[in-house]
């Protein structure tokens, strides 16, 4: 059992960590020494269980141990806010100059999200949910460049149906 127990240690040693933060490391080691030590257990005398419990400490203690110039295996998902672009690579997050036209476009819309300073507060979150809600899209609140073009190309379409009425 003890070979075993040390061979999930081991496979959660290499794959702990992803992220910067200790935290980050942890929780990303914890999660990923658990997954690696569940296989384990599930193909040997342990239990699923006992297999991810132990991978489970191994990785988390080894996120926390380590820094990110020891073992990185990049940022965690749940840190990434990025989606990807045609070419399949991580698109850039929306910066402020993004959500500032998000703002205008969700204003010129009637979704109220407050000033528009660039700033992803509260109001402009919500105003964005309300704005992917209607428009049966992923309700995340979160600004991203295919949001930017989604407002753009619906306000291209606003203005060109008030110039056909004029």
């Amino acid at each position: 059992m003890y070979r075993k127990a040390l061979a999930i240690g081991l496979a959660a040693l290499a794959l702990a960590g992803c992220g910067d933060t200790k935290e980050d490391r942890a929780i990303t080691g914890g999660g990923i020494g658990a997954a690696a030590g569940a296989v384990v257990g599930a193909v040997t005398g342990l239990s699923v269980l006992q297999g991810a419990l132990i991978g489970a400490g191994a990785g988390a203690l080894t996120g926390a141990l380590t820094d990110k110039s020891q073992v990185n295996i990049g940022d965690p998902i749940y840190r990434q806010q990025a989606s990807a672009s045609q070419g399949g690579a991580a698109a850039p997050v929306a910066v402020q100059g993004d959500v500032r036209t998000i703002q205008q476009g969700l204003a010129r819309l009637g979704y109220d999200p407050g000033p528009t300073d660039g700033v992803m507060g509260p109001r402009t979150r919500e105003a964005v949910r309300r704005y992917q809600r209607d428009r049966k899209l992923l309700v995340d609140g979160n600004p991203s460049p295919e949001l930017a073009q989604h407002l753009s190309d619906e306000v291209q379409q606003l203005d060109q149906d008030a110039r056909a009425i004029r």
